[in-house]
């Protein structure tokens, strides 16, 4: 019997893209020999993506939709659709159709090969601009350095991953702070890439701002390295090496001129100790900051509604 798959689509404010991903998408899942579900998470938009889905999964009973009560985020999103998926191998991707559905029958014949995750690895992004794609270069480059677990550099949020890694997530990774992409690397089992380039993007405009993106690199690298929280004991180090060098200078002056001159060397001292301090108190908290969050124990998302789901789903 076919294996059944299961495409997530995350959504937010995109009316403009839903009806072409979904004509391109189904035009690839027909020719492909095995049930599927589309799962749209409807992460609280406030265009007319509500209508629009509802007409999808009105005329398509293999389409279902979960709309969130509000935008919680891409990541829990995606979770979500993970969450509510029944297929034997789960794809992502995003619904602008820069993830090409025409991959589709190559990441299934990984699956069949016997992989369980599928990291799709952008090569090219010409949409994304130069200062987009410097900074997702740089991530990679930065987070691999701090981190014992080395990721796939420009890995996307487009994957695969078999029906025991999505129980894997399921169960264990249910962070508040999330990075979906690394959880996946982080599991193991059988993994292969796929490169490809990013189509062009629709319509409409990318919903993360080079703001957002920072925030979201920020919160990535203190949930998979703990080496930041070091960074005092470097700066002590650092601290009580400058320290002896002003004391050896100090006394030397006095020898050879009298009492030094050194307001000056002292105000730039102080200014840049407490410049590392205060840093190092920020890293902190950004790191109680995800403490809190996880001893809250807040949902990761709230669904408002379903469609096409089974009374026993529901």
């Amino acid at each position: 019997m076919s294996k059944k798959i299961s495409i997530i689509v995350s959504v937010y404010n995109e009316e403009e893209v839903l009806f072409e991903f979904y004509r391109e998408t189904i035009k690839v899942l027909l020719l492909i020999d095995n049930p599927y579900e589309i799962i749209f998470v409807n992460d609280g938009s406030m265009d007319g993506s509500r209508s629009i889905l509802f007409k999808i999964a009105k005329d398509d009973e293999n389409v279902k939709v979960v709309h969130f009560s509000r935008n919680f985020g891409h990541e829990a999103a995606m979770i979500a659709g993970i969450d509510h998926a029944e297929g034997d191998y789960l794809v992502c991707m995003d619904a602008d159709l820069q993830h090409p559905p025409t991959l589709l029958p190559e990441i299934i014949r990984k699956f069949e090969a016997g992989f369980d995750i599928i990291n799709m690895v952008r090569t090219v992004n010409k949409s994304a601009g130069i200062i987009k794609n410097i900074t997702s270069s740089a991530f990679y480059k930065i987070i691999n350095r701090l981190s014992d677990m080395k990721l796939v550099s420009n890995a996307s949020d487009f994957f695969g991953i078999s029906k025991r890694v999505a129980d894997v997530l399921r169960n264990r990774y249910r962070e508040k702070t999330r990075f979906l992409r690394g959880y996946v690397q982080n599991v193991g089992f059988n993994t292969t890439n796929i490169d490809y380039e990013a189509g062009k993007r629709f319509a409409g405009e990318s919903k993360y701002s080079i703001k957002k993106l920072f925030r979201f690199s920020i919160n990535t690298i203190m949930t998979f390295s703990n080496l930041p929280l070091k960074l005092g004991m470097y700066a002590g180090g650092m601290a009580a090496f400058l320290a002896i060098i002003m004391m050896i200078y100090t006394v030397i002056s006095f020898l050879r001129v009298g009492t030094p001159s050194g307001y000056a060397t002292i105000i730039c001292l102080i200014c840049f100790m407490f410049s590392v301090l205060f840093f190092i108190v920020g890293i902190i908290g950004e790191y109680l900051g995800i403490i809190l969050a996880e001893i809250k124990d807040r949902p990761i998302y709230i669904v408002e509604e379903k469609i096409n789901f089974n009374k026993k789903e529901l």
